[in-house]
């Protein structure tokens, strides 16, 4: 007779907050970025007069919805306790794996690509949680071979895929409603997905409790490997995804794109208050740490006399500070 419980792993976001100064804590490293972003814009709306206009929101939006599509995948694997560095190299994948099958209609430009990269997440998940490897390593071996795929495809990037002009795939990439992109309409759906998914199903229950403590998981009865397999196979499906929107944005699959943007979506989710060791974190957090990384680099153009590296200094800068603030909140916390 099984003489363990049963009982359904609880998220930590759904977990009775604690009172007093604690939950003044944990407010904190929840909302923290959201107050940032909103003091930043703020400040910045006042500073430069063409920062706070329609036309530079709607370019703000529209350049941070593919990141924020690719963070949200990030976001499940971190809660987890995992990592994905496959993601920037597969979003390239994506990209021009849609603009080659877009000759063929808008349904292949968006299956190609979306089936073929979450079959490299399903390998990721499957090497992780079934064989017990190291995420960190597996990632990169894919992002190598992502990249290496796409060479491949595009005879060392000689060949440049071309999206049909005025085609329904374009047309979801370029066309607009209330002068906002379709992209933009695409990212809020996938969050507002995204959030129900992590805080009403048992699979985002499974996946905080899985990051919590994986042994604690496994002896509660919940489908740990399953879980692990799931989340990658999520990241890569949303990263393809966003390849492929990327590519009709563009008209073209680019092959030069998604460097270092799995470094991008990772600063994102950690300044977002998702811990890196797993168990806590949120989309919604992920989606202000997006915007509050696109702002930083709006602003970086808005001032002219600064190049766009001093974004990665700030950026780091901010990763530093939440990751430092993270760990001081967790020993407050304890003690």
């Amino acid at each position: 007779m099984n003489l363990l419980p049963t009982a359904t792993a609880v998220p930590a976001r759904s977990r009775p907050a604690p009172a007093g100064p604690g939950r003044a804590l944990e407010l904190l490293r929840r909302q923290g970025v959201l107050a940032v972003l909103l003091l930043v814009v703020l400040v910045s709306s006042f500073v430069f007069p063409a920062f706070a206009s329609v036309d530079n929101a709607r370019s703000i939006t529209v350049q941070v919805s593919f990141l924020s599509i690719v963070a949200l995948g990030m976001t499940m694997v971190i809660i987890t306790g995992g990592i994905d560095l496959s993601v920037g190299s597969v979003f390239a994948l994506g990209g021009v794996l849609a603009a080659w099958a877009s000759q063929w209609g808008a349904a292949p430009a968006l299956l190609v690509p979306i089936v073929v990269c979450g079959a490299i997440g399903l390998v990721n998940g499957l090497l992780v949680a079934r064989a017990g490897m190291a995420p960190f390593i597996i990632t990169l071996a894919s992002l190598l071979a992502a990249r290496g795929l796409l060479l491949a495809l595009t005879h060392e990037g000689a060949t440049t895929y071309l999206v049909p002009r005025g085609s329904f795939f374009a047309e979801l990439g370029q066309g607009t409603v209330g002068g906002f992109g379709y992209p933009v309409l695409i990212a809020l759906a996938l969050f507002a997905l995204g959030g129900l998914v992590l805080q009403r199903t048992s699979l985002g229950q499974s996946m905080f409790a899985v990051g919590g403590s994986s042994d604690a998981a496994t002896l509660m009865g919940l489908p740990v490997a399953r879980t692990k397999v799931l989340v990658y196979v999520l990241s890569g499906l949303l990263a393809g995804l966003a390849g492929a929107l990327n590519a009709a944005r563009l008209s073209s699959g680019v092959t030069i794109i998604g460097v270092g943007m799995e470094l991008d979506a990772i600063s994102a989710v950690v300044i977002g208050g998702t811990l890196l060791v797993g168990g806590a974190g949120s989309v919604s957090g992920t989606l202000w740490g997006v915007l509050l990384l696109a702002v930083i680099q709006n602003l970086i153009n808005q001032i002219g006399s600064l190049n766009s590296s001093y974004q990665s200094v700030v950026s780091g800068g901010f990763l530093i500070l939440v990751v430092v603030t993270q760990r001081y909140l967790s020993k407050v916390r304890r003690t």
